[in-house]
């Protein structure tokens, strides 16, 4: 295979997955919203706070209100991070490969793309945003389940499954990082909505049902953050993702350095006494996941991709011919 196509197959599951989790991300923050009462809710900076997008956020709009901050993150297609854009990139480099992907998988991107494109401004207004982004999320599963039912489980699957997990471990972590960057101020005093300010947490990764049914336990700060970066079983916490990213990266050649890359991050997981952290240790925590996953990435960049490998998380080069 091509490192060129390795590259764009690697990619496209990141996409995915972005846009999928960047929905999620907004449904539940949302929710958030209407749940707290009038002048407890955090304000809609937090959304930009998550996807690191500050700056571009400041070129474009003149405050955090709630109509410029979904715009951004959902309908703006200058904004690389943005569900549209994702959406978009993902498509651009399905269409370059796909001679090594299911027919149907690329017929199913490019009427996700459509849709996307046809209703994002459906999102501003809160009436039809939970329609859309339902949308979005059942969309972007299928197209995921049909990659992994369809498509032969090959070196061209595993660099599926390394940027699919990748991008999960990544969002994660920012989900729960911004809780705790919410919550240090008050650390002294915790406020009576702290507790649904984390099931919201766990909602916007579908987690919540799955730590009921393990942790047995009333949602607590800790025990939240421990089941999302350390469980090994529910599928969007950091340390199974890390372990299927793990898993795929075994079956590529040349695989030494980015291996040991993602076994620096899983024993930094493993060995980490969440339950013993405060709030500013935790988040000081996650600052290092972050960037373990960006060495991970660099790491199959240089091994398998460019030689001189740019991640292309601040770009938007693909979005002009999508």
């Amino acid at each position: 295979m091509l490192s060129r196509v390795a590259e764009r197959i690697y990619w496209m599951a990141r996409y995915i997955e972005r846009a999928e989790n960047s929905a999620r991300l907004v449904n539940a923050y949302t929710h958030q919203v209407l749940d707290l009462p009038k002048g407890v809710e955090p304000g809609w900076r937090q959304l930009i706070d998550i996807t690191g997008s500050g700056e571009d956020f400041a070129e474009h709009y003149p405050g955090y209100g709630e109509q410029h901050t979904i715009d951004f993150v959902v309908a703006n297609a200058a904004n690389p991070s943005s569900i549209l854009a994702s959406i978009g990139m993902a498509r651009e480099n399905m269409r370059t490969t796909r001679e090594l992907l299911p027919g149907e998988a690329w017929q199913h991107c490019n009427e996700l793309y459509l849709y996307a494109r046809n209703h994002a401004r459906d999102a501003l207004p809160r009436r039809g945003r939970y329609a859309f982004l339902k949308e979005v999320i059942f969309r972007c599963q299928q197209l995921t389940g049909l990659l992994a039912s369809t498509m032969s489980h090959d070196a061209a699957y595993d660099f599926v499954r390394i940027g699919r997990n990748l991008e999960r471990a990544d969002m994660t972590t920012r989900i729960v990082d911004s809780a705790i960057f919410l919550l240090m101020p008050r650390q002294q005093a915790p406020g009576q909505y702290d507790n649904l300010l984390w099931v919201n947490v766990l909602k916007s990764l579908s987690a919540y049902q799955m730590y009921r049914q393990h942790v047995r336990n009333r949602v607590e700060g800790a025990a939240v953050v421990k089941f999302l970066l350390q469980d090994n079983f529910f599928p969007r916490t950091v340390s199974h993702a890390a372990a299927v990213a793990e898993s795929g990266l075994r079956n590529l050649p040349r695989h030494e350095a980015p291996l040991r890359r993602v076994s620096a991050l899983q024993e930094r997981l493993r060995t980490a006494e969440i339950a013993a952290m405060d709030l500013a240790a935790m988040h000081a925590f996650i600052d290092e996941l972050q960037l373990a996953i960006n060495e991970v990435q660099e790491a199959i960049g240089a091994t398998w991709f460019q030689a001189q490998w740019v991640e292309r998380r601040y770009t938007a080069q693909a979005m002009a011919t999508a």
